[in-house]
C-alpha cells in the first residue's frame, strides 16, 4: 500500500513539472512570435544614421509587414555605413531591383525598413561571389534627401550672397551712382528742350506734309521733258550731225583743191550709178 502511493506521488508530481514546463515554453513562443513561417536573412548596408531602427523594428513590402530587423552592427571595414540584418518571409518576392529605404512612421519617430521595387528586372537576388548574405540596394532616405537639398540651397545662396557682394561693391556702387546721376541729368535736359522737340517734330510734319505737293510737281516736270523737250533735243542733235557731215567734206574738198577757196567748187552732174 506504501508503494503504491510513492508511485502515483512520483507521477502527479512528473505531471505537474512537464505542465509547467509546456505552459512556460508557450508563453515564451507566444510573446516572441515563434511561428511555423520560412524566413529569409538579408543584408542591408546603410549609409546614413540609424536612428529610431531598432532590433525587432518592422520590415515592409509597399506597405505590407513582411519581416523584421535581425541585427544593427556598424561595418568594421568602413564605419560610414551601418550593417542591417532582415528577416524577410521566403515568399516575399525580393528581386534584383528591390530596394531598401529608411523610413519613419508618421510624427512617432518608429523607424522601419521600406522595400520597394520599380525596376523591370524580376530576376530573383542571388548571393553573389564573397557575399554571406544577399545585399538589397539602398536608397537615401527622405530626410536624407531633404538634408541634401537644404544643403544644396544654402550653397545656392551662398554663392548668390557673394555674387551681389560682388556686383554691389565700391567701386561698382559708385558706376552706379554716376550713371544714375547721368540720367537724372538727361532727364533734366529732355525736361528743358521738351519745347523745342515738339516745335521741331510740328516743323517736320509740315515740311512732309509740303513734299507731296513737290513730288507732284516733280513728276508734271518730268512728264513735260518727256513729251517736248527730248524730242526737241534729239532733233538738234540730228542737226548738227548734218552740219558736221558737211564741213567734213568742205574740209575733205579744200585738201584736195585748195584753189576752190577761190573760184568756188565746180558742181558736177553726176551719172546713173555714181556717187560723190
Amino acid at each position: 500500500m506504501l508503494m503504491e502511493t510513492k508511485v502515483n506521488y512520483t507521477i502527479v508530481g512528473a505531471f505537474v513539472i512537464a505542465l509547467v514546463g509546456a505552459i512556460t515554453l508557450s508563453v515564451i513562443w507566444l510573446s516572441s512570435g515563434f511561428s511555423f513561417e520560412r524566413y529569409s536573412i538579408y543584408m542591408v548596408y546603410m549609409k546614413e544614421s540609424v536612428t529610431g531602427l531598432n532590433i525587432d523594428s518592422p520590415v515592409e513590402y509597399n506597405g505590407v509587414d513582411v519581416g523584421s530587423v535581425k541585427s544593427i552592427e556598424i561595418n568594421h571595414k568602413n564605419p560610414q555605413m551601418v550593417e542591417v540584418l532582415i528577416n524577410i518571409k521566403s515568399a516575399t518576392p525580393i528581386t534584383m531591383g528591390t530596394t531598401a529605404m529608411l523610413s519613419t512612421r508618421g510624427v512617432t519617430g518608429v523607424s522601419f525598413i521600406a522595400l520597394q521595387d520599380k525596376s523591370t528586372d524580376l530576376r530573383p537576388l542571388e548571393i553573389k561571389q564573397g557575399q554571406t548574405y544577399p545585399v538589397i540596394k539602398t536608397v537615401p532616405s527622405i530626410f536624407m534627401r531633404l538634408d541634401a537639398a537644404l544643403s544644396k540651397l544654402s550653397e545656392n545662396f551662398g554663392e548668390i550672397s557673394q555674387a551681389f557682394q560682388s556686383v554691389f561693391d565700391k567701386e561698382n556702387l559708385q558706376s552706379i551712382k554716376g550713371i544714375l546721376s547721368n540720367l537724372d541729368r538727361v532727364t533734366g535736359t529732355l525736361a528743358i528742350n521738351n519745347r523745342k522737340l515738339e516745335a521741331i517734330l510740328a516743323n517736320t510734319a509740315k515740311a512732309t506734309q509740303q513734299l507731296t505737293p513737290l513730288m507732284r510737281s516733280s513728276t508734271s516736270a518730268m512728264r513735260v521733258i518727256e513729251t517736248q523737250t527730248l524730242p526737241a533735243a534729239y532733233q538738234v542733235l540730228s542737226n548738227l550731225d548734218d552740219v558736221a557731215r558737211t564741213l567734213a567734206e568742205v574740209s575733205a574738198e579744200v585738201k584736195q583743191n585748195p584753189s576752190v577757196i577761190l573760184r568756188g567748187v565746180d558742181r558736177q552732174v553726176l551719172g546713173p550709178g555714181e556717187t560723190r
